[in-house]
């Protein structure tokens, strides 16, 4: 029986199936809109959103776009106006710390694990991230370089086998990256990040745990000294 024969057969035994695999997808496909248009900014903190209206401009019903909001809510990036509508979300100093303190216990639980249970394949992988990148730093592309580091952080924890790690620590990086919007990086910057992001993935091919953690502590840090501004208090421990 050919694959469409199987799918027409399927459909018929499951008739709710498909409705339900393309409402997810139209889900999903509202939901990855959002999201982008929240973390590059453009849905600024304070944008109220409506369904109706995103709806007409997704082109799509207001089921799918209904239920993006819940997860997008769910997962922190929005809040509850006070109309009882939904808005961007913003973070007071307090919430900035805690996010940062949070994100660095998952980062270093993700790169512990990875030290002893990480594949060369995974290894590969985190050098084309760090190699695309290099490419994005030199071609000045902040916010493609911002949705890579996103991406190479959650890769580590997805190469210790820590599928849950993994998924909080992408809602944290991307409270982090949605926090860098109102700040003004130097320009050597994203080359430090991609120099930073090599001595890690190195200390990790080389299943050195102490280095590891070292060379996260350190990128994480720095950056950290960034994201929270000059007039947040950073414990003494933690600043360079």
């Amino acid at each position: 029986m050919s694959e469409t024969e199987l799918e027409h057969l399927r459909v018929a035994q499951f008739p709710n199936a498909t409705e339900s695999t393309n409402r997810r997808s139209l889900t999903d496909r509202a939901y990855d809109h959002l999201r982008e248009a929240i973390l590059s900014g453009d849905l600024p903190v304070g944008t109220i959103l409506a369904e109706a209206a995103l709806a007409d401009q997704l082109g799509i019903s207001k089921t799918p776009v209904r239920q993006a909001l819940q997860l997008l809510r769910t997962e922190g990036l929005l809040e509850i106006g006070p109309r009882r509508q939904l808005a961007v979300r913003g973070f007071t100093p307090t919430h900035r710390n805690e996010i940062l303190k949070i994100r660095e216990a998952l980062e270093e639980i993700a790169v512990d694990t990875a030290c002893q249970v990480i594949s060369l394949e995974d290894i590969d992988l985190l050098r084309l991230t760090l190699l695309r990148q290099k490419r994005a730093a030199d071609a000045h592309d902040e916010e493609g370089f911002l949705i890579l580091d996103e991406e190479f952080h959650v890769q580590i924890a997805r190469g210790a086998n820590l599928p849950i790690v993994a998924r909080l620590l992408g809602q944290m990086r991307g409270f982090a990256r949605l926090m860098r919007l109102s700040l003004a990086q130097p320009p050597e910057h994203l080359q430090d990040v991609v120099v930073e992001h090599t001595h890690i993935v190195d200390a990790l091919e080389q299943r050195d745990s102490a280095a590891a953690l070292l060379a996260l502590r350190t990128h994480l840090h720095r950056w950290d000294y960034l994201l929270l501004g000059h007039e947040a208090s950073i414990p003494a421990d933690r600043a360079e």
